[in-house]
């Protein structure tokens, strides 16, 4: 932001246009600090066709300076911005939290008589606050990794608000979360009274779309050109997996809401840039970080996490080959080596317990592995290809069969299996495809974290690889350095072993 003269007699009035935008009222020329204030450089920006067309300017604006509008969840950067320069902000907004304490939580999730595989389970000292913080607040962007727990908050936030009559919209990105959800639902509500059937419907390809239940789970698909007539019943509006929730027809969907005071988003993990936090928390409300993997580690709530980052050395020759290759094409090069698919294969079929092989492409690599693998197993072991063509209900058994099992082999794509599908008895999980996403890898890795009746550890096999040639390194080589940055910050535990591609079969 540029710097501006303090001016204390600047008086700032904030009311409430709807539930989804603020109304700022100011002399225009603090309206346009306010405009620089809320706006930042989109990453990436540049290789945009609208920015390379010159119809964009590349930046994000986040405070509407014409309609004198600002995201509701954005109030608490305003009171910032107000603070730094000493204006007077006069907010004329009623609080639409409730004063709950953590005690009033805690006694209110025992009377649900919570249960988990028709097992007595105790919501954690950190589920009760984040649910007790989120119902004070009123919106919250919930932070909290994958396995800590992200659907019995939201089950208790739920069971919270239909106790006090409103109707709630859940949103999750794919048809196997619908399911799950709902599953995990009918599951936390084993010995109460409480029927998953006789209070959510579900909306994903195929399902009726309009519906007289409390609360309705959907994928964020299937609605979004829906009218906003449609979304105007909705109380409370949740977004889970909520890091995706910065496309355009996602923010779209929470902007339909107008009607919802009450919106909270769960993500396991953000990535890193300013513009992605601000448009979430504009949606949900300010971050609130629940717990973090490292510690719910050392208290044994997780999986215990042993990383190891397979380097593959290449030769020469392919470094030479390589070294002038533009991102796409190293790609192809390494999805179609035939001894790192030996490498990967024999890797999944070596382990023990049930392995997660992830893969990007799904012609070009998945179909691959998938049929190495196979032939190299025997005939009895099972394994499952799962891609974007896979339907719900066919993902849905094979997750139902891996948590029964206990040597099945997963060739999944990371579209499909590396975002909140819970598979508590997995032991192993491969990285076949390299990938620079922070926000995908950090969902992979929670993909193993969550505790089995016979599983306390998850295996991380990373594959990189360096095909360096002189002081010119490769693409996917900066990506497994990125990764191995990441796996510092969280704490994991980490070993690197090199391997070279020749002498394979």
């Amino acid at each position: 932001m540029d710097k501006v003269h303090k001016r204390p007699d600047v008086m700032i009035t904030v009311t409430k246009k709807d539930e989804v935008n603020l109304n700022v009222e100011c002399d225009i020329s603090i309206a346009q600090e306010i405009n620089d204030f809320f706006t930042f450089d989109v990453p990436g920006a540049k290789f945009m066709p609208a920015y390379r067309s010159r119809m964009w300017d590349g930046k994000a604006r986040l405070y509407n300076i014409y309609a004198k509008e600002l995201p509701v969840g954005l109030l608490s950067y305003l009171k910032e911005f107000s603070n730094q320069l000493e204006y007077k902000l006069n907010i004329e907004i009623e609080d639409v939290g409730d004063p709950v304490s953590n005690e009033y939580v805690e006694k209110f999730c025992k009377d649900l008589k919570l249960q988990s595989n028709n097992k007595d389970i105790e919501i954690r000292d950190y589920q009760i606050e984040a649910v007790s913080h989120s119902i004070r607040e009123g919106r919250a962007l919930l932070l909290s990794p994958t396995a800590s727990g992200k659907s019995l908050i939201l089950y208790a936030l739920m069971r919270y608000y239909q106790s006090r009559n409103k109707k709630q919209l859940i949103i999750v990105p794919t048809t196997s979360l619908v399911e799950q959800m709902y599953g995990d639902f009918q599951d936390y509500a084993t010995a109460d009274n409480w029927k998953a059937s006789e209070n959510c419907h579900r909306i994903y390809g195929g399902k009726e779309k309009s519906n007289d239940f409390p609360i309705t789970i959907s994928t964020w698909q299937s609605i979004y050109k829906f009218p906003k007539k449609w979304f105007e019943k909705f109380d409370v509006v949740y977004g889970d997996e909520a890091h995706n929730f910065k496309a355009k027809s996602l923010t779209s969907i929470m902007k339909k809401c107008v009607n919802a005071p009450f919106r909270f988003g769960t993500t396991g993990t953000l990535d890193g840039m300013k513009t992605h936090k601000l448009v979430l928390e504009g949606c949900f409300g300010t971050v609130h970080k629940v717990t973090q993997t490292k510690t719910l580690m050392d208290k044994g709530e997780l999986a215990e996490l042993k990383v190891t980052c397979l380097m593959l050395d290449y030769s020469d020759e392919e470094r030479k080959l390589v070294k002038n290759m533009s991102y796409q094409e190293e790609m192809d090069f390494l999805v179609s080596h035939n001894k790192r698919n030996s490498i990967v294969r024999n890797l999944a079929v070596t382990q023990k317990g049930n392995t997660l092989v992830l893969f990007q492409y799904v012609e070009k690599h998945g179909d691959v592995l998938f049929d190495m693998i196979k032939r190299k197993v025997d005939a009895n072991r099972p394994v499952y290809f799962v891609y974007g063509g896979t339907d719900t209900e066919q993902r849905e058994q094979i997750r139902a069969l891996t948590e029964k099992a206990n040597d099945a082999i997963i060739v999944a794509s990371y579209g499909t299996f590396s975002t909140g599908i819970n598979i508590r008895n997995l032991h192993n999980i491969v990285f076949a495809s390299p990938s620079k996403s922070r926000i995908r890898n950090l969902q992979s890795i929670g993909r193993g974290l969550r505790l089995g009746d016979n599983k306390v550890a998850c295996n991380l096999f990373d594959v990189g690889d360096d095909l360096t040639w002189k002081s010119k390194k490769n693409y996917t080589l900066n990506h497994m350095i990125e990764r191995i940055k990441l796996y510092n910050e969280e704490g994991f535990k980490y070993k690197l072993v090199r391997l070279p591609t020749h002498g394979t079969d």
